[in-house]
C-alpha cells in the first residue's frame, strides 16, 4: 500500500486533523494529502472573477479541482464602463496620455495619431516580444493567465470585454501560450513575458494544445476564433503587470508549504535515526522565545514523535548537534519568512498593476509605477533564501548521520570499506545546497538602466523568481536524500521503534526504496525517493 493511500485511512485521517489543529499552511496541505490519490476529474465547478479577494487557498483549490474561469457580471460591468469611458475620452481629447496615443518607455513623447492606435499596440505586443530561455512550465503559464485576467477585471485598465473573455478562453481550454523566462527586468512589469502571453490573441506566436506545441493560428482556427483587434491601451494593458512574477511566486508558496512540512518529517526522521533528544522540542523552551514557527515546528516534531520507543529510551549523550537540536529555530524561522512572502503576494495578485491607470469616478488617467516588481523582488529572494536555508541544515543532518556517530556503520552500511553505502549521496545533497547558496544571493539588489535612462531603476524581481523556482526544486532532491540516509539509519535502532505514525511512513517509503545492504545504483534510489515525496504535491 502507498504512503497516500495508507493516510486516507479513516483512523489515521482523525489522528492527523488532532496534531494539526492550527490554521496555518501545513494544515490545508495535510487535508490535501488525505485525498491526492483520489482520481482527480476535470470538475464542472467555477471560479467567479470578482472583487471579491483571491487568496492563496482559493488559487490552490482553483488549480487541483481544474476549475473553469470565468467573469461575473460585476467584472464584466467594471471592464465595459471603464472601455466606454476610454472610448469617450479618445474621442473628446487630443493631448497626449502616456501609452494610449504617445509612444512607449523614452518614446513617451511621440504623439500618435488616432488613426494609428490600433497599430501602435499590436506593435508594441510584437516588438516586446523577444523572451528567450528555457520554456516556462505550462503550470505556471496558466497561473500567469488567471492572474492576469484577474488584474484587467477590476476597471482600471481599459481593456476590450472580448480580450478579457479571450484570456478566459485560453484558460479554459488548456491553450497555453509559449513564453521564456529571460528577458523580464521586473520593472515596466514582465513585458517580454507578458508579450508572448498576449500574442496568441492576435494569433501570433506559439501555444502548447492538446499535447503539442503548435502555432496560435491553428488553435484560433480549431475554435472559430478571429483573432483580436487591439483597441487604444490595451497592449499596454496585457503587457504592463506583475503575473510573471506573480504566478512564479504563488506556484513557489503553494509548494514551499508542503516542504516546510517535509522538512520537519524528514528531520524527525533524522533525529530518530541519530537517537537525538527529545528536550530541545519542550514547549518551555519556546514559550520563552515565542516566534510563531518555531513554536509550531517544535510542536510538529514532538507530535510525530508521540509513542516513539526511541526516543524515549536513555540517552547517554547530553547534547545534538545544532542541525538536530535546533530545528525549531532554523525550520521556524523559514516558516515565518514563507508567512511573510505569503502576504506580499496575497496583497499583489489582488492589485492592477499596469499603467497608466483609469479612476472613472473621478475623471483621472493616471500614470504611475504599479507595475514596479520591488515589493515582489524581495519577497522572491526571502522565499529563496527561507527554502535554501531548509535543504542547508537537511544537508547537515544527512552529514551527521554518515560519520560513524552514535554506533551507527560509516556511511550507513554493513561492511563498509567493501561498501561505499551512502557516502556519495551526501556528495550530492552538497553540492545541490551549495548551489543553492549561489541561487540565494539577491536578485533585487541589482539594477541596470533600460529605455534610454528613463527606466532607471529595475527591480530584477523576474530573475528572483526563477531562481526562487531552482531553489526550491533543489530542496526537494536534498530532502529526498536525507529521507533515504535518515530511514536507512533507523534500521540500525532496531528493534526498537519510533512512533506509529513514522513507522507507517518508512513502511510505505520501503516499498518503494529498500533497504541498502550493499551497494547498489543509489541515483535510481534518489529518482524514487523524489516522487515518493511528490504525492505530497497538489498537481
Amino acid at each position: 500500500m502507498g504512503f497516500c493511500e495508507y493516510f486516507r485511512k479513516q483512523y489515521l485521517k482523525k489522528r492527523i486533523l488532532n496534531i494539526f489543529a492550527s490554521k496555518s499552511c501545513f494544515l490545508i496541505l495535510v487535508c490535501r494529502i488525505l485525498t491526492l490519490q483520489t482520481p482527480i476529474l476535470k470538475m464542472d465547478t467555477t471560479h467567479y472573477i470578482s472583487t471579491e479577494v483571491l487568496s492563496l487557498e482559493t488559487l490552490q483549490e482553483i488549480i487541483s479541482h481544474h476549475k473553469s474561469l470565468a467573469l461575473s457580471e460585476e467584472a464584466k460591468v467594471n471592464i465595459q464602463k471603464c472601455r466606454e469611458y476610454l472610448d469617450a475620452k479618445m474621442a473628446s481629447h487630443s493631448k497626449p496620455i502616456y501609452g494610449i496615443n504617445t509612444g512607449f518607455g523614452s518614446l513617451c513623447n511621440v504623439k500618435i495619431s488616432n488613426n494609428n492606435l490600433s497599430k501602435l499596440q499590436e506593435n508594441l505586443v510584437k516588438s516586446h516580444a523577444c523572451g528567450t530561455g528555457d520554456e516556462v512550465p505550462n503550470a505556471i503559464v496558466k497561473l500567469m493567465l488567471l492572474l492576469k485576467i484577474q488584474s484587467l477585471s477590476y476597471g482600471h485598465s481599459g481593456i476590450q470585454l472580448q480580450t478579457v473573455e479571450r484570456l478566459v478562453d485560453f484558460y479554459n481550454n488548456d491553450v497555453l501560450p509559449i513564453i521564456y523566462t529571460q528577458g523580464s527586468l521586473g520593472a515596466s512589469g514582465d513585458l517580454a513575458p507578458l508579450a508572448h502571453l498576449s500574442l496568441p490573441l492576435l494569433g501570433e506566436g506559439e501555444v502548447f494544445f492538446e499535447g503539442k506545441k503548435v502555432h496560435s493560428s491553428e488553435v484560433l482556427k480549431h475554435f472559430g476564433w478571429e483573432p483580436i483587434v487591439l483597441k487604444s491601451k490595451e497592449g499596454l494593458a496585457l503587457l504592463n503587470g506583475t503575473q510573471f512574477m506573480s504566478a512564479y511566486g504563488v506556484h513557489v508558496l503553494i509548494k514551499a508549504c508542503q516542504f516546510s512540512y517535509l522538512a520537519d518529517l524528514i528531520g524527525t526522521i533524522s533525529l530518530e535515526g541519530f537517537d537525538g533528544r527529545i528536550e530541545p522540542f519542550h514547549e518551555l523552551i519556546h514559550s520563552i522565545r515565542p516566534h510563531k514557527g518555531q513554536i509550531v515546528t517544535a510542536n510538529r516534531v514532538t507530535q510525530f514523535l508521540k509513542g516513539s520507543k526511541i526516543s524515549n529510551q536513555v540517552k547517554k549523550h547530553v547534547q545534538d548537534p545544532y542541525s538536530f537540536r535546533c530545528i525549531p529555530q532554523v525550520h521556524g524561522a523559514s516558516k515565518d519568512a514563507i508567512d511573510y512572502v505569503k502576504n506580499v503576494f496575497k496583497t499583489e495578485i489582488n492589485s492592477v498593476t499596469d499603467n497608466p491607470n483609469i479612476f472613472i469616478d473621478t475623471d483621472e488617467i493616471i500614470s504611475g509605477g504599479n507595475f514596479h516588481g520591488q515589493p515582489l523582488a524581495l519577497a522572491l529572494d526571502f522565499i529563496a533564501i527561507a527554502l535554501a536555508e531548509l535543504g542547508s541544515i537537511s544537508e547537515r543532518r544527512t552529514f551527521q548521520l554518515i560519520s560513524g556517530l552514535r554506533n551507527l556503520p560509516a556511511f550507513l552500511v554493513d561492511n563498509p570499506g567493501l561498501n561505499s553505502g551512502l557516502m556519495i549521496p551526501q556528495y550530492t545533497a552538497a553540492s545541490i545546497a551549495s548551489q543553492n547558496k549561489q541561487l540565494a544571493t539577491p536578485a533585487s539588489v541589482d539594477s541596470i538602466v533600460s529605455s534610454n535612462g528613463q527606466e532607471d531603476h529595475v527591480s530584477m524581481g523576474a530573475n528572483a523568481a526563477t531562481k526562487a523556482l531552482r531553489v526550491m526544486e533543489n530542496v526537494e532532491r536534498i530532502l529526498a536524500i536525507e529521507l533515504m540516509n535518515a530511514s536507512q539509519a533507523i534500521e540500525f535502532r532496531r528493534p526498537l521503534k519510533s512512533s506509529e505514525f513514522i513507522e507507517q511512513f518508512l513502511k510505505s517509503y520501503r516499498e518503494e526504496v529498500p533497504f541498502v545492504n550493499e551497494d547498489r545504483i543509489l541515483h535510481y534510489d534518489i529518482e524514487k525517493t523524489v516522487r515518493f515525496l511528490d504525492c505530497f504535491k497538489t498537481e
